[in-house]
């Protein structure tokens, strides 16, 4: 759901640039909480991840096509203020370097893909989990939530083209179509979420932040002030959960770069939901071309006859180095400021 150039008026853009700017600060001092010398890497490999599972577009019905948004898989992995930076690094990087989604749109789909997605995702997933504990009841929530923050996102692009798009709709029409489309590409997004999660959760179940609670000890206090420490669930004890990410993160770059170096070569060339709503209610026509469409990576190597493959690589390494070093520069200023032992604790308690 990468909106392009042209879509919306000067005044959508620039306020829709605004909000994304103020949820990205707020997002950067937010993220100091839940990123360490451990889950700063693993932030790295979860932006390096989506932006390889993006290029994987998949078929959700005859001619349509739709791909991993990422925002509740993000969020449940290392947090909501972190997967607000991931996206947004992973649409930087496809903005500037792909002529993925359009550069005067940049904040429309950070204020879409990155802040709408992960609130929605993260809210449903916490409500659930609130009410119905353990390992089952995580990954169930992670396929409700990442199905549910598609088509909201999508009912949220409705309501701003509404307001302030290029072409007049009717809203109670192209509403429709944006939800039945993004439904299917919700229940997509759903499986993908699941099985990510599921699989971190079965090796490494202290580097999923939307588990943490299943690690943390459970802290009992007599009537005589004795403290008696004892766990609820076979989840990892505090000295597991403040291991290091080790061999897990070179292992999933190379799943990132399996996907986006060979998988993607097999994705859908289909038009996504959006496009093909725009296709179909007239205001595809509105597009722009993007202004930097003539470099070599754009389309994902199209433009300069670089195999897809090796331009998803490009991509993997590029959103690694960008992210890893936004996050552990977030953290080092965390460790300056004299709170990283603080934050060990809190990891471990």
């Amino acid at each position: 759901m990468h909106v392009p150039d042209g879509f919306f008026n000067a005044a959508v853009s620039l306020s829709a640039g605004v909000v994304a700017a103020a949820g990205v600060a707020v997002c950067l001092r937010g993220a100091r909480r839940e990123l360490d010398d451990r889950t700063a890497p693993m932030a790295g490999l979860v932006a390096a991840f989506v932006f390889a599972v993006q290029m994987l577009n998949f078929p959700v019905a005859a001619g349509t096509s739709g791909h991993l948004l990422g925002g509740a898989l993000a969020a449940i992995l290392v947090g909501p203020y972190t997967a607000v930076l991931c996206v947004a690094v992973v649409l930087l990087v496809q903005g500037f370097f792909f002529a993925d989604g359009g550069l005067t749109a940049l904040g429309v789909n950070i204020t879409l893909m990155g802040v709408v997605a992960v609130l929605v995702g993260w809210g449903v997933f916490r409500l659930i989990t609130r009410s119905v504990r353990g390992r089952g009841a995580v990954v169930a929530a992670s396929f409700v939530a990442a199905l549910v923050s598609v088509p909201a996102t999508a009912l949220a692009f409705t309501l701003l083209f509404w307001i302030g798009g290029t072409a007049p709709i009717e809203i109670g029409t192209v509403a429709a179509a944006m939800g039945g489309v993004h439904l299917l590409i919700g229940i997509g997004e759903g499986l993908i979420t699941a099985v990510t999660v599921s699989t971190v959760l079965a090796i490494r179940p202290d580097l999923v932040y939307g588990a943490r609670e299943l690690a943390a000890p459970l802290v009992l206090r007599g009537a005589s002030g004795d403290v008696t420490v004892t766990s609820e669930s076979p989840a990892p004890s505090a000295p597991v959960a403040a291991r290091r990410p080790g061999w897990f993160l070179p292992a999933g770059i190379a799943v990132a770069a399996l996907l986006a170096g060979v998988v993607s070569f097999y994705a859908s060339s289909s038009p996504d939901g959006l496009e093909r709503v725009a296709e179909d209610k007239g205001f595809s026509g509105q597009a722009t071309d993007h202004s930097l469409d003539e470099q070599p990576l754009a389309d994902y190597g199209d433009v300069g006859g670089i195999p897809v493959g090796v331009a998803g690589l490009i991509g993997v390494g590029v959103t690694l180095a960008v992210g890893g070093g936004l996050f552990f520069t977030v953290r080092r200023r965390d460790e300056g400021s004299g709170r990283g032992e603080d934050s060990d604790r809190k990891v471990s308690v």
